[in-house]
């Protein structure tokens, strides 16, 4: 696929029917309407409906130059369409995602926009704030802060633990507050998602490092590392037939 390169003071609307002649060039180019929404994330949409392309996309990304709003019609076009995107104008995208101004603002935004629900971390079997206080003693010499720290809303088996660095909360899922979770699971997903807080998201140019080599080091200091893997498989395995997923 060759890409045009997008003018820097061309419309958005223009960016879109110029993209949409190169991914679909037999096709006539429908009406094309483009609104920025007030998302608490950078994510956009597009829909074609009644013969129009309707694309909605974050506030966020207004002021953002126009070869990323070229990118990123590639890339809502080629998937409306199921065509094949250049991993290159995929990379510019995330290189413009990942900038620390950027990231700043989609942190400050979510943070102010965006809604975090969960229960109390005082659950049916696990109190997470024990939880949290025992690991924070053994391994960071009760030197971490603590976030804020709840239950999901619903069970879930694909995502065990998260740590949202805009709210600063840990929200380990409510399928581990059972009987049937052991507590080495229910620890060593607190402690995953406690290295998170420790070892935070790298983003190098287009790429987006979770894990790093320091993070997967200090992981395995986990006492009895490879019990609680095991065990967490084993309670992922047996739980699968309610839940389906996989672990952190």
């Amino acid at each position: 696929m060759q890409v045009e390169t997008a003018l820097f003071f061309e419309p958005v609307e223009r960016i879109y029917e110029r993209v949409f002649r190169t991914v679909k060039p037999r096709t006539p180019v429908p009406r094309i309407t483009v609104q920025f929404r007030k998302y608490a994330n950078a994510n956009s949409r597009i829909r074609l409906q009644d013969g129009e392309l309707s694309v909605h996309i974050s506030d966020l990304l207004e002021s953002a130059p126009a070869p990323v709003h070229e990118a990123l019609a590639y890339i809502l076009l080629t998937k409306l369409y199921r065509k094949v995107l250049d991993p290159a104008i995929a990379a510019r995208y995330r290189r413009y995602l990942n900038r620390s101004d950027v990231l700043r603002s989609l942190h400050l935004v979510k943070r102010v926009r965006g809604r975090k629900t969960f229960r109390p971390p005082k659950g049916r079997y696990y109190d997470l704030g024990e939880v949290f206080e025992a690991l924070n003693f053994k391994y960071f010499n009760g030197l971490m802060a603590r976030p804020e720290l709840g239950w999901s809303l619903k069970p879930s088996l694909s995502t065990l633990g998260h740590y949202d660095p805009s709210h600063h909360v840990i929200v380990l899922s409510s399928v581990l507050d059972s009987a049937d979770a052991p507590a080495i699971v229910v620890e060593f997903v607190m402690f995953h998602e406690m290295l998170h807080l420790r070892h935070p998201t790298e983003h190098r140019g287009p790429r987006r490092c979770v894990h790093t080599p320091e993070f997967k080091r200090e992981e395995r200091k986990f006492e009895q590392y490879r019990l609680a893997k095991r065990e967490l498989k084993r309670f992922v395995d047996t739980s699968h037939g309610s839940t389906n997923g996989q672990a952190v």
